[in-house]
């Protein structure tokens, strides 16, 4: 009995979650789609996991890739990590990138909030006090393909924080 009332509980459920998820911008939704490559620049050490957002809001941008419209997450294998969405709707987006070094499945801060692992966003805004903003990270898809290239940022204190311009190229 209690089996089948956890598996309609989770039925019942699942619309719910797939309702509130983000979804593109409908006023830039035109039936277009795109691919968008993510490349990850500037990873200290191609050890632990590698996670990718793709948001269409600012809820739960840059650290709650649960919030986020499709995110992934690879093992990191020595290779420059490459991340692919195919059949994206034109309209605006931001990535976020997390190194989850040592595989925890979360990003590990300091008590005071600073994170441990490393971070990127789109447009690799310079690093202030708390996270980037969705508005500093966001960028718009018009063309067949868009390639990024997201800086990784590390505060640790061998490591700099320096962040690379990106490279953003709407190829038609």
């Amino acid at each position: 009995m209690n089996k089948i009332l956890l598996t309609a509980a989770l039925l019942l459920s699942s619309p719910l979650v797939m309702a509130d998820a983000p979804q593109p911008d409908s006023r830039a939704v035109t039936g277009e789609t795109c691919r968008i490559t993510v490349r990850v620049a500037e990873l200290h050490q191609p050890e632990g996991l590698l996670g990718v957002a793709l948001y269409t809001t600012k809820k739960g941008f840059p650290d709650k890739p649960e919030r986020a419209w499709q995110s992934t997450v690879k093992k990191l294998d020595g290779k420059q990590p490459v991340f692919v969405f195919d059949n994206i709707p034109y309209g605006t987006y931001a990535v976020s990138v997390l190194h989850d070094k040592n595989s925890n499945g979360k990003m590990d801060k300091t008590f005071i909030g600073i994170p441990k692992e490393g971070f990127g966003v789109s447009n690799n805004p310079k690093i202030k006090y708390g996270p980037p903003s969705f508005s500093e990270a966001e960028f718009s898809v018009k063309g067949k393909k868009v390639e990024l290239i997201v800086a990784m940022n590390y505060f640790n204190k061998d490591k700099g924080t320096e962040n690379s311009s990106i490279e953003q190229k709407e190829l038609q």
